[in-house]
């Protein structure tokens, strides 16, 4: 397995290479050691996690006296522990050659995946692998979707990196190896000369 960074200037995507298959994973830029507030989102984190059992060890005395601050507490205490363990991680592309694509989502504490869930679409539905444009806001964002028809012709859309929408050239080049490996055979002279007249 050879890990490697493809572009230089956007340190959140690392390609994963077996022999097997590609992954084209982007890392949360809040979670990277050397991203914007990288190192100090994860100092902070910690923090956070180490005050709110010196908070829980200070009110704990409060609820003896009454069942509805005990009740609060553990509801605050729950969607903390909620909203901590269902951040996300990472985002993946894993091109398995002649079978098709998997869209994976990593979600936890920081460096600690909890959840995965996968999505594949298997070469025989997958139609194409689009970068399309969406309007958030007063905002345009590119985005990858792979376009899948099932067998009774109804057409979906999966989007890739859906919760982390990295910037354009990341989206190109998980595009171009995409095309490259799956749709066009090896020969994707045609893809990359399209982006670039």
């Amino acid at each position: 397995m050879r890990r490697d960074l493809p572009l230089l200037d956007h340190p959140e995507l690392t390609l994963i290479e077996c022999p097997a298959w590609l992954e084209y994973r982007v890392d949360n830029p809040r979670f990277l050691p050397d991203g914007p507030n990288g190192s100090e989102a994860t100092v902070a984190f910690f923090w956070l996690d180490a005050f709110v059992p010196l908070v829980i060890a200070t009110l704990w005395p409060l609820p003896s006296r009454s069942p509805g601050t005990l009740a609060c507490l553990f509801v605050l205490l729950a969607i903390y522990l909620y909203a901590r363990c269902t951040q996300v991680l990472w985002e993946s592309v894993v091109i398995l050659p002649s079978l098709g694509l998997q869209l994976e989502t990593h979600r936890g504490p920081p460096r600690i995946p909890l959840f995965v869930s996968r999505r594949f679409i298997p070469l025989s539905t997958l139609q194409d692998f689009i970068i399309n444009e969406g309007l958030h806001g007063w905002d345009v964002r590119y985005y990858l979707a792979a376009i899948q028809q099932s067998r009774t012709g109804a057409v979906s859309l999966e989007v890739a990196y859906e919760n982390l929408l990295p910037r354009f050239p990341v989206l190109l080049e998980v595009y171009y190896a995409v095309h490259e490996k799956l749709l066009n055979n090896g020969s994707n002279t045609d893809v990359h000369d399209e982006y670039h007249e």
